[in-house]
């Protein structure tokens, strides 16, 4: 008996993780320049949670690019501190598992 290949280890599935990270990061610069826009209006704000979800779902790169290009909750430390930290554990866990193989073959 083999190993069982699984989808996210085949070249069709690399493109799907791909596409994954492009639109969550795409969704992460767009909670971004919402939020600000909604700040400056004095709209109904989008929760911080809410921000911080789509970061730990993958978006960090896209929340981090907004946070600094809309200048938007660069002056709170749980965001300054918070959205790399997620970041950089995201990053070392994707690293293990492709070492590891787990992720590619």
């Amino acid at each position: 008996m083999g190993e069982d290949i699984y989808i996210w280890q085949t070249p069709e599935g690399h493109r799907y993780i791909l596409l994954y990270f492009i639109i969550i990061n795409l969704i992460g610069v767009g909670i971004m320049a919402l939020d600000k826009y909604k700040a400056e209006k004095g709209y109904w704000r989008i929760p911080e949670n809410t921000l911080f979800l789509v970061t730990i779902l993958g978006g960090g790169i896209g929340t981090i690019f907004g946070m600094y290009k809309f200048r938007h909750k660069t002056k709170k430390m749980k965001f300054v501190i918070g959205f790399p930290t997620i970041l950089i554990i995201e990053i070392i866990l994707m690293l293990y598992l492709i070492i590891r193989g787990t992720f590619w073959v």
